[in-house]
């Protein structure tokens, strides 16, 4: 069975959960390609031990260098500050590694322009972790859209709503500045992509950006809390967007309604194991949403569970994300979304602040 030799850059909590994401893939989706955790990198030695032990690599170091030239690497896993990624991701593709670098891809769009073009000139696999829009329910999704089940589409609403700043009496942390930290870099992304992967291009966006909290316990807020939008898709339907980290009472709202001429779809990540469908051409009597739990009919789901209703957890979603990896280097085939994929998310950001700046709609 052939392997491959996994490096890690960064061993906090996305770290964590690739390493881990990692560690399970192979037996769970029994891959071709089994995967290695071969060294793990960290700022210095002191956390770069800790974390080999905890996670179980078989070596570690501080010189992120020193990992991606190792030869018993051949793929990267980027999971440290955005401000890095693409210094990191530049230098694997010349060195011939294949890199998944957690999103957002780069901390800005031009960052993000130079990953693509580095990506492409290697010819090797490169993909961006966006995990929500793996869930088995909203693959389905995707699947039932993509058949027409619901007929040609007409209108999109999506968030992703979290409150984990909504207390104005939270302390100021790193994410309190940069604009790739604030709630459009760091939350809306997911919904952008989310969106991109059910409706396909974003054509136009009217944006607001807000800082609800501007001042906390140890310094200056600089970047937003909230971002609302209208937006058009290239399909002619319009939509709203909206996105918030000081959204009180929201845990993890990625959620989406969906309308077509012959039916609508709901999803809310907080009940990640239901999809509701709802048909028109159902008997009156019957017509309504229907939900539907997720079981092993759905894609992704039966390497799992073998019972439908016993549901998906949220690392489940970065094990499928490492199984596409792995495939995708293993057939030399790309999965979406690949560096090109994460282009498209990041242009919607600049657009967004486009618009915001000059208070008018902004194409992508």
């Amino acid at each position: 069975m052939p392997e491959i030799g996994i490096g890690m850059l960064g061993g906090g909590y996305m770290g964590k959960a690739h390493s881990a994401a990692m560690a399970a893939v192979g037996t769970i989706f029994e891959t071709n390609l089994k995967p290695r955790l071969e060294m793990i990198g960290e700022a210095n030695m002191e956390l770069a031990e800790k974390y080999r032990q905890a996670f179980g690599y078989n070596r570690c170091t501080d010189d992120w260098r020193a990992l991606v030239d190792d030869p018993a690497i051949g793929a990267i896993i980027i999971a440290t500050p955005q401000r890095f990624h693409r210094e990191i991701a530049e230098y694997a593709f010349a060195a011939g590694k294949h890199v998944l670098c957690e999103k957002p891809m780069g901390a800005s769009l031009e960052d993000s322009e130079a990953m693509v073009a580095a990506a492409e000139k290697s010819g090797l696999i490169n993909q961006v972790a966006y995990c929500y829009s793996r869930s088995p329910a909203t693959q389905y999704a995707r699947k039932l859209m993509q058949e027409g089940a619901i007929g040609d589409i007409t209108w999109f609403r999506g968030e992703h709503t979290e409150d984990f700043f909504a207390d104005v009496n939270e302390p100021w942390a790193w994410r309190c500045q940069g604009l790739a930290n604030g709630c459009l870099g760091d939350l809306a992304v997911h919904l952008f992509n989310g969106a991109l992967a059910l409706m396909g291009p974003v054509s136009e966006v009217m944006a607001e950006l807000q800082t609800v909290h501007p001042n906390r316990p140890g310094g200056e807020v600089t970047n937003d809390d909230q971002v609302h939008m209208m937006c058009r898709f290239g399909n002619g339907a319009i939509g709203h967007m909206h996105s918030s980290r000081v959204a009180t009472g929201r845990k993890m709202g990625y959620c989406y309604e969906i309308h077509g001429t012959k039916g609508a779809i709901k999803f809310d990540q907080e009940d990640q194991n239901s999809i509701y469908l709802y048909r028109m051409d159902d008997p009156e009597a019957e017509r309504g949403y229907r939900r539907i739990l997720t079981g092993p009919a759905h894609p992704d789901y039966k390497p799992f569970c073998l019972g439908p209703g016993h549901g998906t957890g949220y690392h489940d979603m970065i094990v499928i994300e490492s199984k596409d990896f792995l495939e995708a280097i293993d057939s030399g085939t790309p999965k979406w979304p690949t560096f090109r994929d994460g282009l498209d998310v990041a242009r919607i950001v600049h657009a967004a602040v486009a618009s915001h700046e000059s208070k008018s709609w902004q194409k992508v």
